[in-house]
């Protein structure tokens, strides 16, 4: 079982340069996709696979109950400064109605290729009214990270969606850094989208606790410790 589904990666390795996309059949009461781009976004986008390298892959099964089970590989470790990841999940699904929905799941990120010990998330994610809450935690090798999580694009002022994540991290071991040491930081961000001519629009503002001297401690989600304004334009060929 594991060497097919290695060949069956390695074969969607192989081709996802050329195109990104994802294959999908019924198999009794299951669905199964298999692709080169994620066909998951866990806890209702609190938990997002991480970003892909030239050559990725993976596969997705879920039940017709709510349940599924899956792997994700964001980077094969063929492309320099890239290592193989994979990323192994399971949870559960189910709206109660058209307004009202939750999933809760876990996701085991391992490194097989590296002596980086693997690490496990625990998530959970509410849909109300089409508006999007989550929670998760995750026990990282060198910290912990405790995040919270808000979409609230089921009320849309001018078309413009927002979203929002807090996180707090401690670490196992504290950072030495000019003036003492820094054992646990906040980070967060505010997101607000807007779809334009075929183009998704994203204005973000990203911050942390720290600043100064205090940043060669920061290792938490934002590209940048101090406060950081993006504007990014992507539009999807596939």
């Amino acid at each position: 079982m594991l060497k097919s589904f290695l060949f069956l990666l390695a074969s969607l390795l192989a081709c996802s340069v050329a195109n990104a996309q994802i294959f999908q059949r019924e198999l009794g009461d299951f669905d199964l996709k298999l692709g080169t781009s994620p066909s998951r976004s866990m806890a209702q986008g609190l938990v997002k696979p991480a970003s892909t390298g030239s050559f990725h892959g993976g596969l997705d099964l879920s039940h017709e109950s709510g349940f599924y089970v899956g792997q994700w590989s964001p980077s094969a470790g063929l492309s320099p400064g890239k290592n193989l990841e994979v990323d192994s999940y399971v949870g559960f699904k189910q709206p109660f109605d058209h307004s009202l929905g939750y999933e809760v799941g876990m996701i085991h990120y391992s490194y097989p290729t590296v002596e980086t010990l693997d690490s496990q998330e625990l998530f959970g994610g509410l849909t109300l009214l089409g508006s999007r809450f989550g929670a998760a935690f995750s026990n990282d090798p060198d910290k912990q990270n405790s995040t919270v999580f808000a979409d609230l694009n089921g009320n849309q002022p001018f078309g413009i969606g927002v979203s929002m994540k807090y996180t707090t991290h401690q670490l196992n071991a504290p950072v030495s850094v000019e003036g003492g040491y820094v054992g646990s930081f906040t980070d967060w961000s505010v997101t607000l989208s807007r779809p334009f001519m075929g183009i998704d629009l994203n204005l973000i503002y990203s911050d942390s606790s720290l600043s100064g001297s205090d940043c060669s401690a920061y290792s938490g989600h934002n590209s940048q410790c101090d406060g950081l304004v993006t504007l990014k334009a992507q539009h999807a060929f596939y």
